[in-house]
């Protein structure tokens, strides 16, 4: 039985030890191999300091290196603090300062922006047997005590994006992410056949859990990918066999802007889908068409990922996350705390095995949002169908209060999407003198000189009309994070700035 993440591989380098694990670029490494720079990354590690109950940053994006020293971490109880080296400057120096790492490890393999965030803090270049890296200076800091229990050790340490104010460290156990590598062999039945397209940044929850420790306990072949590219992304699909893709909603837009029109995307595929962010229908079909297959959705945060997936054999043809999966409780609760009648919407909690340990030194955060009874508050708004069917409704925080009515930014988003002019849409809302707009920021799929009004009177027989958004803005593409989010307070900033 797995305790830490390592051991997600140990049965299969007994069983299958040269069969492909990882890959990336022109590298391959077979689950021997793979077992082997572990021993490599957990030795380097040691020899630069790190100890059990450590914190230890790993700045990178998807590469073997990267990998090889998550694995390696979690083996010696220390804690992986992740981080995409995509973000700026500014967001990489402000996480490195609320996780107070022993030291930084800038994981150089197939990320010039983490080589340049080395620079920036002089950090020494090293080579190793598993990939390039620069270290940054030892830290003498706090250690953390190790847990009793294998399962219940922090093994990664993600802080959220931090889009409404200071980030937030979540504190995941191997017992978190181990529960959902398993979820993903049993629900997505990922066996030794299967080789994944992995694009979502293992530096993020998803790409961690579903994505590299899914795949590795599942004895499949992962095949990493620094940064989504829809053409390498095509290229793939159609000459590697790629039996699994999964992605935010805004990847898949893309790849159906840019497939041939008389090709359908991946002859090899087995199943597709989508998580990280609100799927709208009209995506969804458009997706379902050009593939040939069901688009399958599930829902999850950092805090708790892997909540609620559809099911393979089951009816997609709505939007839904799904049921919960096997070993997670969820109840939606009034404004006074009692549950909602079924189907009706209310603020979703969850419980289960895949429910972080709360927030690194934030303790009145933690408080707020992990009830003692092992219940965490998403914040976000749902609904059950009778037939245990999860439907999302937005944030709760997000609510847009405009003429003293509620609107839901991700209901304006959903029916935006369905034009034919727009390829993605975000809303969100901006204050003005005693009220709030709406504006809808718009990533066109054509020409934009009559699309305003266009929309305006799509949405008449869709929106009421104070759900409608009172200003449109037009960008190239929107702005998101790594893992597929739309990075909303960069949208307010911009509509500020236009103000």
């Amino acid at each position: 039985m797995a305790s830490r993440l390592a051991d997600c591989i140990s049965d299969w380098v007994q069983r299958t030890p040269h069969a492909p694990a990882l890959s990336a670029g022109e590298t391959t490494w077979t689950y021997a191999q793979l077992q082997a720079q572990v021993v490599q990354a957990s030795s380097a590690l040691q020899d630069w300091g790190i100890r059990a109950g450590d914190r230890v940053a790993l700045v990178g994006e998807n590469s073997l290196a990267l990998a090889a020293l998550i694995l390696a971490a979690g083996g010696l109880d220390a804690w992986a603090v992740l981080e995409n080296a995509r973000r700026a400057p500014a967001e990489v120096d402000a996480i490195l300062g609320l996780a107070q790492p022993r030291r930084v490890v800038f994981v150089l393999d197939h990320s010039p922006d983490a080589a340049a965030h080395a620079d920036r803090h002089a950090a020494e270049h090293v080579a190793t047997p598993f990939g390039p890296v620069a270290l940054g200076p030892l830290d003498d800091v706090t250690i953390e005590v190790a847990h009793e229990e294998s399962t219940r050790q922090v093994a990664a340490l993600i802080y959220t994006t931090g889009s409404t104010g200071t980030p937030k460290g979540v504190m995941l156990t191997h017992g978190n992410l181990l529960h959902i590598g398993h979820t993903m062999q049993a629900l997505r039945r990922v066996t030794p056949n299967d080789r994944v397209y992995g694009v979502l940044p293992i530096t993020h929850v998803m790409g961690l859990s579903s994505g590299l420790i899914g795949a590795l306990s599942s004895g499949a072949h992962l095949r990493l990918v620094a940064r989504f590219a829809a053409a390498h992304c095509l290229a793939a699909l159609r000459q590697e066999g790629i039996t699994i893709l999964q992605g935010a909603p805004a990847m898949f837009a893309r790849l159906i802007q840019d497939a041939p029109a008389a090709e359908r995307p991946g002859p090899s595929l087995r199943f597709i889908a989508v998580g990280g962010a609100p799927l709208d229908p009209s995506l969804k079909k458009r997706v379902e068409a050009a593939f040939g297959m069901p688009l399958h959705n599930g829902y999850g945060l950092t805090e708790a990922s892997g909540t609620c997936w559809t099911r393979l054999d089951e009816d997609v043809a709505d939007c839904s996350v799904g049921p919960p999966t096997p070993g997670v409780d969820i109840r939606i609760l009034d404004a006074q705390g009692k549950r909602v009648t079924a189907g009706d919407t209310g603020e979703l909690w969850v419980r289960g095995p895949h429910v972080a340990n709360g927030y690194y030194r934030a303790p009145e955060q933690t408080a707020r949002a992990f009830g003692p009874d092992g219940w965490f508050n998403t914040e976000d708004l749902a609904r059950q169908d009778s037939d245990g069917r999860v439907h999302i409704a937005g944030r709760t925080k997000d609510l847009i209060i405009r003429s003293g009515f509620n609107v839901s930014p991700l209901e304006v988003e959903m029916a935006l999407n369905g034009h034919i002019g727009v390829r993605l849409a975000a809303v969100i809302g901006y204050a003005i003198e005693g009220n709030e707009e709406i504006v809808a920021v718009i990533e066109p799929a054509g020409e934009t000189h009559t699309l305003v009004a266009a929309l305006q009177d799509y949405l008449k027989t869709r929106l009421s009309p104070y759900k409608r958004p009172t200003r449109f803005v037009f960008v190239a593409a929107l702005p998101v994070a790594p893992n597929g989010k739309v990075l909303k307070q960069q949208l307010r900033q911009l509509i500020g700035e236009l103000s």
